[in-house]
C-alpha cells in the first residue's frame, strides 16, 4: 500500500462571495425589476465597477454610489441594502457547488 501524501496545493474560484450565490445577474435583474431601475445601464455600470470590487478596491457603500445612488431614488440605501442581503444568500446543503 502506498503511503498518502499531504495536499500541497489547493485551486478555488471564490468568485464574488465565498459560499454564497452572489450578486449575480438574476440578483441585480430582480433588484432592478424591484426598484424599477434600467437594467440595461445598472448592467453597464455594475460590469465597469466590478473592476474596482474584484480588486478590492471598493466598498458596497462605494459600489451603490457608483451602480445605483449616482443619482436621487425614490427607494432608501437601506431599502436596497436590505435587498442586497437578501439576495446574497448562503448556499444550502443541497445546492450545487
Amino acid at each position: 500500500m502506498k503511503k498518502a501524501t499531504g495536499i500541497t496545493c489547493a485551486f478555488l474560484d471564490v468568485g464574488d462571495v465565498l459560499l454564497t450565490d452572489g450578486w449575480d445577474h438574476l440578483a441585480r435583474k430582480q433588484a432592478a425589476k424591484h426598484f424599477k431601475l434600467e437594467w440595461a445601464e445598472m448592467e453597464v455600470r455594475h460590469h465597469h465597477d466590478l473592476r474596482g470590487i474584484r480588486g478590492w478596491r471598493l466598498t458596497l457603500e462605494e459600489y451603490l454610489n457608483l451602480v445605483v445612488f449616482y443619482k436621487k431614488r425614490s427607494f432608501t440605501r437601506n431599502q436596497f441594502r436590505q435587498f442586497y442581503v437578501c439576495a446574497v444568500k448562503a448556499l444550502s446543503r443541497d445546492d450545487p457547488i
